[in-house]
């Protein structure tokens, strides 16, 4: 008998909701977008290929009409679907509420062409009450949410497929470009420019220990004569000076003033001068929204962007949360009645204020979801009573969603607020001035439940109480100990993705649902790495942005793009039409349109060196130093001559003496590290274009013939490696022993690792120091081991312990091209500047949930190693005549398709909703809208 099919984006919503509905319905997935643009040459239909359209995905003369097709990777699962309509009674199309989710529903529609009766099935929870009320109360499909998705996805493929060969020809390839993703790249890149040009100033003051009444404080001297004390923010950051309009108000002292004015204050009676008290009162924090979910996991949980969304979606799909992305602060009836009847029970009537807290929050996007993000379900369960049913970063989550919860509908925390004034005279006869102030809690409230975090890991927590002595002016203080203390002014904090979320969100850049994936994105494409928790800009993004800025401006300029940003909502709310603002914005309409400005001829007059050469300033002899973006990387240049930078040397840390001090490590000289016993020849330390390297003696002048050389280690540094080390390095091959037959092993280093050799055989051995500490009987045994094809397995450079969830050992091994985290099932690389001993289970769950949901690296075709060994077949020549001619159409129609280097936004995060199982799941290209 036909059955209602019901049909959702991932297997993990499908199995949840199936466990509902019970055998009355069958349950199906689409496994994320079943239908999308071309994303590589491959998939451009054959009438399109050599043609606009067939290159951008988009037909821009046919009304901006998009060219869909079922992605390669869907193709089975459309014909799973259509199998299970044709049994059908009717359709229930469930993906999610949002924009993007009714997009998901009507690409499915568009796909299947169902003849039964079709419903839209729309919740923001997955409990068994949601779902039911779900089903008896269906809509249509909306489209004017469906319109609004596809007009940010023609946009941001426009964007991207237009700019991104830009980067390609003028800086290098596999580079990308993106209308929200080139605005956070130059987010944090003017971050960087800002601590690039910030003097650091100093200043001191006096700090002291008082008492009275009993209670002991600390104070700090704000005034002297009457004139106030300099602080950091009276610093003018291009300086490093008190800023000229502040130089007549302010004292500033330095370390000789402050202390000679210690020891003249020394004995001093010292007296209040004023007291000051009010009473202070807090309200608790809206519920969790996208991205404060985003920001506050990140400063309590240390979770990035993208494994908080993963753990999000995981908890929401299998109905421990609300929906996951929304902008809505509102909560339903129901769930306030349930967290106001729970913290009756837990903390008492008295938390519980007299009418429920009513959050509203002005949304003005169509695609909004109902309810703030909350634990799902009639009566909220804590946090004990779920953990057993949860990963360990599960639980956190959960746990903090609950506390915001709970905490947004208890009562306001109250307490009082203290000022103190302490005078004192000193022997000079100068009026000094201290100042020191606390906070008392009399009532927690909300507190009891919940704290929010800071950006900032010093900013004093809401809940810290800092009390003060009950004293009344004109009572003497006792002064326990005075001492100078000195400050340097602070540049700019570099953004970590929690600041950089709620950057993007007060500028109105981008939408929170895609913050996640546009943050690990320009991490992805190398325009971002992590130092910690800061997020800092390679110097590949400082090339890309100053051609952006230089030549596209206004697509990243700041206030244009949130411009933009609310003429795609206003579009969404019926306010505009689609059409018309695509063309104006590509074609100009009157003005320069983004046709224009990619242009062949204009493109051609851009300087690729002038765009790629970032000037840093110049030597004590006035000779100007930059660096400059090749297509290998980056490197320093003065004049003729040039020197790599390492990998992980920040922006800002690159100075001009640094620079100095690596161009001449790069000279010929290098840095002498002795002289060898042996030979009498100076043992040196040099840079080279190949890496770090140690050199025995010098050319000799004529002879043609090149000193002795050999790489560092991995683990050794250009600045510590000793003249020990670097005698035992040139000391390579070293003979570790001959065999019975009288053959000789020896233990070498090579360019792609050390290997023991014996004639013609060769065995990889796991790490560079068993060159030194390799036995014979340990190479013999070795040897005799048959060859293992690729690369052997080496031991692991740090074992994890077992995956929370699937019990396989997490590990850290040495890779091809660094090092890696693995489960077994997927591989993560470490970021720059991230060292193995370093990472805890915690970040290797994190960069392994990221990797996961970005789904396997595609492999090109015909650049792996059975194509690279393939011999080449001969052809008559009348054959060789039309393979040329098909081979040069061929690569015209692959040259006007659009390539394979992602050019377009981020993967929507619900794109990789398909993940079933522990393996990774494959995302949609492009899907975000962003």
């Amino acid at each position: 008998m036909p059955k209602p099919l019901v049909i959702v984006e991932s297997p993990a919503k499908a199995r949840t909701i199936a466990g509902f509905l019970g055998d009355d319905f069958v349950v199906e997935s689409s496994v994320g977008h079943i239908r999308d643009l071309p994303r590589s040459a491959e998939d451009v239909p054959a009438e399109l290929k050599g043609t606009p359209a067939g290159r951008l995905g988009i037909d821009i003369e046919d009304h901006f009409r998009p060219v869909y097709l079922v992605t390669p990777d869907k193709k089975k699962v459309a014909t799973q679907l259509r199998r299970a309509l044709k049994d059908a009674s009717e359709l229930y199309l469930a993906t999610d509420e949002d924009r993007e989710g009714e997009a998901i529903a009507w690409h499915v529609l568009e796909v299947l062409k169902p003849t039964v009766p079709v419903k839209r099935m729309v919740f923001h929870e997955i409990t068994p009450t949601a779902i039911r009320e779900a089903v008896g109360s269906w809509r249509d499909l909306d489209m004017k949410l469906v319109e609004a998705q596809e007009g940010r996805r023609i946009l941001d493929r426009l964007v991207g497929y237009e700019l991104s060969p830009v980067l390609w020809k003028k800086v290098m390839p596999r580079l990308s470009a993106g209308r929200v993703q080139s605005v956070a790249t130059r987010l944090v890149v003017d971050r960087e420019r800002a601590r690039m040009a910030f003097r650091t100033g100093s200043y001191w003051d006096l700090e002291g220990d008082f008492s009275a009444r009993g209670v002991g404080f600390r104070a700090t001297l704000v005034a002297l004569g009457g004139r106030r004390l300099a602080t950091g923010r009276d610093f003018d950051p291009a300086t490093g000076r008190v800023a000229g309009d502040l130089a007549g108000e302010v004292v500033c002292l330095d370390e000789e003033e402050a202390r000679g004015l210690a020891d003249r204050l020394d004995g001093a009676d010292f007296s209040v001068a004023s007291v000051e008290s009010s009473a202070w009162k807090q309200s608790p924090h809206p519920p969790f929204i996208t991205s404060t979910l985003q920001q506050e996991a990140g400063r309590k949980l240390r979770f990035s962007s993208a494994r908080t969304m993963a753990v999000a979606q995981r908890l929401y799909e299998r109905g421990y949360i609300t929906y996951m992305r929304t902008d809505s602060t509102h909560l339903s009836e129901q769930a306030i009645t349930a967290a106001r009847r729970q913290i009756g029970q837990l903390y008492g009537e008295e938390y519980l204020p007299q009418a429920p807290r009513q959050y509203r929050r002005k949304v003005k996007n169509a695609q909004e979801a109902h309810e703030a993000i909350r634990p799902a379900g009639e009566a909220i369960r804590t946090p004990d009573q779920v953990a057993g049913e949860l990963d360990a970063d599960e639980r956190r989550l959960y746990e903090l969603v609950w506390k915001r919860t709970i905490a947004c509908q208890m009562t306001d925390a109250r307490g009082r607020r203290v000022s103190l004034r302490l005078g004192a005279t000193s022997s000079a006869g100068e009026q000094a001035t201290f100042g020191a102030s606390g906070r008392t809690i009399e009532f927690p409230g909300y507190l009891r439940a919940y704290v929010e975090g800071a950006d900032d890991p010093d900013a004093e927590l809401e809940d810290r109480e800092t009390p003060m002595p009950p004293v009344t002016e004109g009572e003497a203080i006792a002064c326990e100990e005075l001492a100078a203390t000195g400050h340097t002014t602070q540049p700019p904090a570099r953004y970590s993705e929690a600041s950089l979320v709620k950057e993007l969100e007060a500028r109105g850049i981008g939408r929170p649902s895609t913050y996640a994936a546009v943050i690990q994105t320009i991490q992805d494409r190398g325009y971002v790495w992590k130092k910690g928790s800061a997020l800092v800009p390679s110097w590949t993004a400082f090339a890309v942005i100053q051609l952006l800025e230089e030549h596209f401006g206004h697509l990243v300029d700041y206030g244009f793009t949130a411009r933009m940003e609310e003429d795609l909502d206003q579009i969404a709310r019926n306010e505009g039409e689609s059409e018309k603002w695509l063309e104006s914005f590509y074609f100009g309409n009157g003005q320069v349109g983004l046709r224009d400005l990619v242009a062949e001829e204009r493109i051609a007059s851009i300087d690729a060196r002038a765009v790629n050469t970032i000037p840093l300033g110049v030597d004590a002899e006035g000779r100007p130093i930059a660096v400059r973006v090749g297509r290998y990387g980056p490197y320093l240049e003065q004049g003729e001559e040039r020197a790599s930078l390492p990998e992980d040397l920040a922006p800002d840390e690159l100075t001009i003496g640094k620079a100095v001090e690596l161009l001449e490590r790069g000279r010929g000289g290098g840095r002498v590290l002795g002289v060898d016993p042996a030979t009498g020849l100076p043992v040196t330390v040099r840079d080279g274009r190949y890496g770090p390297y140690v050199q025995l003696g010098e050319p000799a002048e004529g002879s043609g013939e090149k000193p002795r050389t050999a790489s560092l280690f991995k683990s050794m540094q250009v600045e510590s490696v000793t003249l020990e080390e670097a005698l035992a390095l040139l000391s390579l091959p070293r003979v570790v022993g001959v065999d019975a037959e009288g053959r000789s092993i020896t233990a070498q280093n090579g360019r792609y690792g050390p290997y023991l050799k014996r004639d013609t055989e060769t065995r990889s051995l796991d790490t560079e120091e068993q060159l030194f500490t390799v036995t014979m009987e340990e190479a013999e045994a070795l040897l005799a081991q048959p060859k293992q094809r690729g690369r052997r397995t080496r031991a692991p450079l740090a074992e994890l312990g077992p995956h929370p969830d699937s019990g396989a050992p997490v590990r850290i091994l040495d890779g091809r091209f660094g090092p890696y985290v693995t489960d077994g099932t997927t591989n993560a690389s470490l970021p720059r500047g991230v060292t193995p001993e370093d990472v805890t289970m915690e970040e290797a769950l994190s960069l392994l949930a990221a990797r996961a949901g970005k789904g396997p690296a595609r492999r090109r075709k015909g650049t792996g190693r059975t194509a690279a060994r393939r011999a080449p077949v001969k052809k008559p020549a009348a054959k060789k005549a039309a393979a040329k001619k098909a081979t040069t159409k061929k690569a015209a129609a692959k040259k006007a398709a659009p390539k394979e280097a992602a050019t377009t936004e981020p993967t929507g995060e619900k794109a990789a909703a398909g993940t079933a199982g522990p393996g990774p799941a494959r995302p949609e290209t492009g899907t975000s809208g962003d």
